[in-house]
């Protein structure tokens, strides 16, 4: 007879593709959810508060018990994983890389759900490397989790096109969204239907590593294309910087959240950085190759708000030079 009885699983997730994926596994009548565990809180700020990770701030919000988990290696997690008669651990955007004691305790394994389509792009950073790089398709890879770097076989994959303005956060989202739609059946067939994993390919494999702050720093050298994928790619963090004429005093940081690059030529001896034009449909700038329309902003010091809007409090007239954002700035 087959086995039809739901499957025990443990969740490890702490980013926001994450999120969608719980709410799935909480309400998918084959599976039985035994726990979710995040990365511990974090400082984060200038005044340094204790920050939950995505996840468990959703989990918190919900009143779901979600673990601190400082390490998934210790003996007492493991031991917490044993009690639990966990079938299978499942894993997302969880930040943590689990040793070969932990990845061989549940009977089905550890699955990861990782945010490409494997093997381009292993890493920390998928999402981001895909709208760097001009992707215009990624998806989402269902792998049997190893002890290398997102080498192990693949269960299954979903591709999903990516849209020309999306940036890091929503292309998450979506991939997040993607993620939930599939990953009861694909738990189901591995524990209950013997699918097995198929090695991944040797051709095409990728790194994205992880984003360090400094990759926002801009430099307006750059083609207006490359700095629209910068501005896409690393929004809501670390996002894309530069300093402007803000007030009174030295330049200050102003940050681009929204920018689209126009393919037309600055005027001869035109400086990378120079405002071409300011106006109702935001700040104009000359790039190494090409134009970049900046819509929305923050200043140093302030809320996001329509680059319209900031210009009406500080103008910057044709002209103006803004400056490449000095590396290892805060």
């Amino acid at each position: 007879m087959p086995d039809n009885k739901p499957i025990r699983i443990y969740y490890l997730a702490s980013g926001r593709l994450g999120i969608p994926i719980l709410e799935r596994l909480r309400s998918d009548p084959r599976l039985i959810l035994t726990g979710a565990g995040s990365q511990p809180d974090r400082p984060a700020g200038r005044r340094q508060r204790h920050v939950p990770t995505p996840l468990a701030a959703h989990g918190d919000a919900l009143g779901l018990p979600i673990d601190r988990v400082p390490s998934v290696n210790t003996p007492d997690f493991l031991e917490k994983m044993s009690c639990l008669q966990v079938e299978m651990i499942v894993v997302a955007s969880f930040g943590q890389l689990l040793k070969p004691e932990l990845l061989a305790l549940p009977p089905f394994g550890c699955l990861n759900v990782h945010a490409s389509l494997l093997p381009r792009f292993r890493g920390a950073a998928p999402i981001n490397m895909a709208i760097l790089r001009g992707d215009t398709t990624t998806g989402v890879t269902f792998m049997d989790m190893e002890a290398g770097l997102d080498t192990g076989g693949i269960y299954s994959q979903v591709a999903l096109t990516i849209q020309p303005d999306d940036n890091a956060e929503q292309l998450e989202h979506r991939l997040g969204v993607l993620a939930a739609e599939h990953i009861g059946s694909v738990i189901w067939n591995i524990a209950r239907a013997g699918l097995t994993p198929t090695p991944q390919p040797t051709e095409g494999v990728s790194i994205a590593r992880k984003i360090k702050k400094e990759a926002g720093a801009i430099v307006w050298n750059n083609s207006a294309k490359q700095l629209e994928r910068m501005v896409r790619a690393f929004t809501p963090w670390p996002r894309v910087s530069t300093l402007a004429p803000i007030g009174k005093g030295p330049y200050k940081r102003l940050q681009l959240t929204d920018a689209s690059a126009l393919d037309m030529t600055p005027a001869q001896h035109t400086h990378p950085g120079e405002v071409i034009a300011q106006g109702r449909d935001g700040l104009l700038v000359a790039c190494g190759e090409g134009l970049l329309l900046i819509r929305r902003v923050i200043p140093e010091g302030r809320t996001e708000m329509s680059a319209a809007e900031f210009l009406r409090g500080n103008p910057l007239p044709p002209g103006t030079i803004l400056s490449d954002y000095p590396v290892g700035e805060k």
